[in-house]
């Protein structure tokens, strides 16, 4: 990747364990994934999510859904992320529905473990999915980046990758399994978003070349 391409900014929303969060911050330490953490963003207090971010020096805001509408959540999720000047949301693992704000129209990325549509949609998560796919004597799942919008897993879908279900396979084997591919899938997506190359058509997502990208000026 061009040294002179700036990072992108990103916000991390989680509700859980973070490991996505902690591939991303992995990613980012060891210069694989050209970006910045600026604002993470949890829907639990006491979550690992919290204390990963914490130990890597991120700035955590814990945002709880309970007692608040829809609006009121979603304004309290996002007016961090706005305040850090964050670029691109990434909803990683994060299992409250948020009502996107016009300024993040398309600027919001979720990961989600099956390639939708099948086995997707509200209540759709952690290993529900898996033991779903492996009941249903499915052969391949794998994972999908799509962008968020208004319900559960219905955005244009910009990344898919399979991966076999095997014989004898588990919830938790499925799991590992599938999460190493969301681990390269979210960061591809994320460099595909900061280089420009994602060109939005209603639901199709088409993936520009290089030398097509319309902000290839992008300078540090």
């Amino acid at each position: 990747m061009p040294d002179r391409v700036k990072p992108i900014r990103l916000a991390v929303c989680a509700s859980g364990g973070g490991t996505t969060l902690q591939n991303l911050i992995d990613r980012v330490a060891d210069g694989r994934l050209n970006a910045e953490i600026v604002q993470v963003i949890a829907s639990r207090p006491g979550i690992q999510a919290i204390a990963r971010a914490e130990r890597a020096g991120l700035p955590v805001q814990v945002v709880v859904r309970k007692g608040k509408s829809l609006e009121e959540f979603s304004t309290a999720v996002f007016e961090p992320i706005r305040n850090q000047a964050a670029e691109l949301v990434l909803l990683a693992g994060f299992l409250s529905l948020v009502d996107i704000p016009d300024d993040y129209h398309q600027r919001v990325l979720n990961i989600h473990p099956s390639l939708i549509p099948a086995f997707c949609g509200k209540g759709y998560h952690g290993h529900a999915v898996h033991q779903a796919v492996i009941d249903y004597g499915a052969k391949i799942s794998g994972c999908t980046v799509h962008f968020a919008d208004a319900t559960y897993d219905t955005g244009p879908i910009v990344i898919q990758r399979t991966v076999p279900v095997l014989e004898g396979d588990d919830a938790d084997t499925l799991q590992a399994r599938v999460f190493k591919a969301e681990c390269d899938a979210l960061a591809d997506a994320v460099m595909l978003y900061a280089e420009g190359r994602l060109d939005i058509r209603g639901r199709q997502v088409h993936i520009l070349p290089p030398a097509t990208r319309p902000d290839a000026t992008r300078e540090a």
